[in-house]
């Protein structure tokens, strides 16, 4: 028997969060300063419409990030890390210094 540990268990909640593929560098990009919708997808050239608007879309439901509407003409909208999204960033900065290591780890294992 299986019990669903979201909301309970600090990894398998954390894990749920951050399922989506694109969510990692979506934070990353935020952290650095709030964007609009083109310039995330300008930034993350791989990602399709749809996915980005999937994506964004999830991580303001789960409070990672606001959307913030301007009521002018044309419309504008800007996303932003929400308080608990900036949170993050220092697991950010974490995944950073460990995905460098272990690039330096394939380095020195293709040139054994």
């Amino acid at each position: 028997m299986e019990k669903d540990l979201y909301g309970i268990c600090p990894y398998v909640t954390a894990q749920k969060l951050l399922t989506g593929k694109w969510t990692l560098l979506i934070m990353y990009h935020l952290s650095l300063k709030n964007m609009r919708f083109n310039e995330l997808q300008r930034a993350l050239p791989s990602l399709t419409q749809a996915t980005l608007t999937k994506q964004l879309r999830m991580m303001s439901d789960n409070g990672l990030i606001i959307r913030t509407v301007y009521d002018q003409i044309p419309p504008k909208v800007e996303y932003s890390l929400s308080e608990l999204g900036k949170r993050f960033s220092p697991v950010l900065d974490a995944i950073q210094e460990w995905g460098n290591e272990y690039i330096d780890f394939l380095k020195s294992k293709a040139g054994t």
